[in-house]
């Protein structure tokens, strides 16, 4: 949900307010997965120049960071918001996460792109 959001934010320029209200997540989802994805989508909008710094610095010198897909970029910076905020949860979980959402959604091998610039950032954040 809460790529889903980040990509809707990025292509329509949604409101914070609108994409919290989750109206297009089926009825099914329990609350507290719905209480998640809002935490994790109103954290990574509120740091978003952080987490944007982060990735940029962390990019290789042939990828321009406006020129970086839109699935991906939701897609990372979804995932360096948990690395940054959510101790909690292990980073090896997120990167898992992140690599499975760009198999199912990203470009052919958007996945390997993926997991170099949030392991290189994981590493960092772990010295």
């Amino acid at each position: 949900m809460a790529f889903q959001a980040l990509y809707s934010w990025e292509i329509g320029k949604e409101s914070l307010e609108d994409l919290l209200k989750l109206e297009w997540v089926s009825e099914e989802c329990d609350q507290d997965t719905r209480d998640f994805a809002r935490i994790i989508i109103a954290g990574t909008i509120n740091h978003i120049e952080e987490i944007d710094t982060l990735i940029k610095a962390h990019l290789s010198e042939k990828w321009d960071f406006n020129r970086v897909n839109k699935v991906s970029m939701a897609i990372l910076r979804v995932s360096v918001a948990q690395l940054l905020f959510h101790k909690d949860i292990q980073p090896s979980i997120v990167i898992d996460e992140a690599i499975g959402i760009a198999r199912e959604y990203g470009a052919d091998d958007s996945f390997k792109f993926i997991n170099a610039v949030l392991d290189t950032i994981n590493r960092e954040l772990q010295t």
